[in-house]
């Protein structure tokens, strides 16, 4: 169990973590992911022509946004799971859609790309210090 001032530390040492250039990053890659799946099937190249109910998979994307805005660590770990449905529906169409909709989902899979690396490598001095935190509480504990 920590004690008030270890947490104090704690959150203080969040500051130090914290990468602004990566953090933005996230964010502007999955704005621009949610501007792009609203323009792509409402009136950029839609399955049916006036647009078509796949508009709707921005929605998923919106709890992530606000997680990740408010730099959620939690939330930035699932959403860079998430993240991986879009990808794969990128592939999916670009390799198997037709010219300026393949463009789009090549678009596409680059935006998730950017946004799991950026993610990631946002995450990964936060997932250091919580397994050295581990290690020395399992150490003065034994």
């Amino acid at each position: 169990m920590t004690n008030p001032s270890q947490a104090t530390a704690s959150v203080e040492s969040d500051g130090a973590l914290h990468n602004p250039a990566l953090w933005r990053l996230s964010v502007a890659s999955l704005v621009a992911l949610i501007v792009l799946c609203i323009a792509w099937e409402w009136f950029l190249v839609p399955l049916r022509p006036g647009g078509s109910w796949l508009i709707l998979k921005f929605v998923l994307l919106l709890p992530v946004l606000r997680g990740v805005w408010q730099r959620n660590r939690y939330t930035m770990q699932w959403s860079s799971m998430l993240i991986l449905l879009y990808f794969t529906e990128g592939i999916v169409r670009a390799t198997s859609d037709r010219a300026p909709s393949s463009w789009l989902a090549w678009g596409e899979v680059a935006l998730t790309v950017l946004f799991f690396v950026a993610t990631v490598c946002y995450l990964r001095p936060y997932k250091r210090r919580a397994r050295a935190t581990a290690k020395a509480s399992a150490q003065s504990s034994s």
